[in-house]
């Protein structure tokens, strides 16, 4: 039993693994921010200080004194490229010297095509008082490496969906302040694999799959402060506390092995997603001008472990680091039914040196955006927007092990490179008032 145990803590450390990999995707470790056409046309830029519903997610006061219902709709269509590639990457058997992993050394483009939604609506009770409901999914991917990669042990395919439901009040304090707060319930919904591997080189891989979901509960609150040239938006995201409960199932070990193939329900996990400190920025320059800038503080050091409870009750360390982004931004109003938007975005990773493996492929990355607004007729608003992400080349080298502990245990020392990163994104949304 006790080496079954330690067979599922190596599982266990690969489910950690696989919530950080939607990095390549856009944003920070698991974070997708595509939540407005509108944001991503200036690079995320603003948004905090931005109003109406379509900015509810970055800060709940942006709909205070909202004088109409206003409904924004986005959808953003998501192509990452890249490689990951093995440098020289070994495993040692038990009474074997280190060996190559094997496998095909390069996998191409193992994050999937995605198509991103959010939705937001924003209802006025009086001059002053609006309430506002968001939904949105800000931690979701999926991630397919081939049966022979040789990253097959710490990744293989890993599906991560989450959707956040938050419904705001938001209150016009004074003329010059508006205040706000939201409550964030959110699903999450989990599945990966990966390979474990047989005491013989010879025999094929047997595999194990973790599965797992949860609701649980967050919350967000800002205010903005506002007079006829610029608007300054502070807000903060809680970090919020996961709990998902699912199973593993392990297959295809033979020999001395064998005894583990097995599903065992009833597991827990527990993890932290980050809170996120928001300050943002607008400056009317001129009638047509508005610039844009806007700073975030992501506390990644909350996902510094996952915790698993019975029958496992223990830890698996992630050390992960806080880690931030800049933006700054346009908006030229071209004509009456025209705006241009553009803008660019830095973004530090949260993982590091010696604790990225091909789940977390993160590097330090540039967000490049462009974008516009066709207002067809006064209460109707179209928003488009493309967005280039280049991500640094980066290093996957977190050594890891099967069956630690054991009699069995499997070293497998991984050198490998994130190279020739990007993304790609499409956004295209409506606004609307009524």
């Amino acid at each position: 039993m006790m080496s079954y145990l330690k067979t599922a803590l190596v599982a266990a450390s690969a489910l950690t693994a696989s919530f950080g990999f939607a990095t390549a995707a856009n944003a920070q470790a698991f974070y997708l921010q595509e939540q407005s056409a509108r944001a991503a046309g200036r690079a995320f830029s603003g948004e905090g200080a931005d109003t109406g519903a379509a900015s509810l997610w970055w800060n709940p006061a942006a709909i205070a004194g909202i004088e109409t219902t206003d409904v924004s709709l986005s959808a953003s269509l998501i192509l990452p490229r890249g490689e990951v590639a093995n440098s020289n990457t070994l495993i040692r058997r038990p009474g074997q010297t280190f060996a190559p992993v094997g496998g095909d050394p390069v996998t191409k483009n193992p994050i999937n095509n995605g198509m991103l939604p959010a939705f937001a609506v924003a209802v006025p009770v009086s001059d002053r008082l609006a309430f506002g409901l968001a939904v949105s999914s800000p931690y979701s991917f999926t991630t397919d490496y081939a049966e022979d990669s040789w990253a097959r042990y710490t990744a293989d395919k890993t599906k991560l969906l989450t959707m956040d439901i938050q419904p705001s009040v938001a209150y016009a304090v004074t003329d010059w302040l508006r205040a706000g707060a939201a409550l964030n319930v959110e699903y999450t919904d989990a599945s990966l694999s990966n390979a474990l591997p047989n005491l013989s080189a010879a025999l094929p891989d047997g595999r194990q799959v973790l599965k797992g979901n949860g609701w649980d509960f967050g919350w967000s609150a800002g205010v903005q402060m506002h007079n006829e040239f610029v608007t300054v938006g502070i807000s903060y995201k809680s970090a919020i506390k996961h709990k998902l409960d699912g199973s593993i199932e392990i297959s295809g070990l033979q020999g001395p092995l064998a005894a583990q193939n097995r599903e065992l329900d009833g597991v827990s996990a527990t993890f932290y997603t980050p809170a996120q400190i928001i300050v943002g920025a607008r400056f009317k320059v001129s009638p047509a001008l508005t610039l844009n800038t806007q700073g975030i503080r992501y506390t990644w050091s909350k996902f510094d472990e996952i915790r698993l409870g019975a029958p496992l009750n223990t830890a698996i360390p992630e050390g992960y680091q806080n880690s931030w982004s800049l933006a700054g931004g346009f908006d030229y109003q071209a004509s009456e039914k025209l705006i241009l938007r553009a803008g660019v975005q830095h973004a530090s990773t949260p993982t590091v040196d010696g604790e990225r493996d091909a789940r977390v492929p993160d590097a330090d990355r540039w967000n490049f955006g462009a974008g516009g607004t066709v207002q067809v007729n006064p209460r109707l608003a179209l928003d488009a927007a493309f967005n280039y992400v280049h991500f640094d080349k980066e290093t996957i080298d977190r050594t890891t092990a099967a069956y630690a502990g054991t009699a069995a245990q499997t070293p497998i020392v991984v050198n490998g490179t994130l190279r020739d990163a990007k993304a790609f994104i499409i956004s295209v949304g409506g606004r609307m008032t009524f």
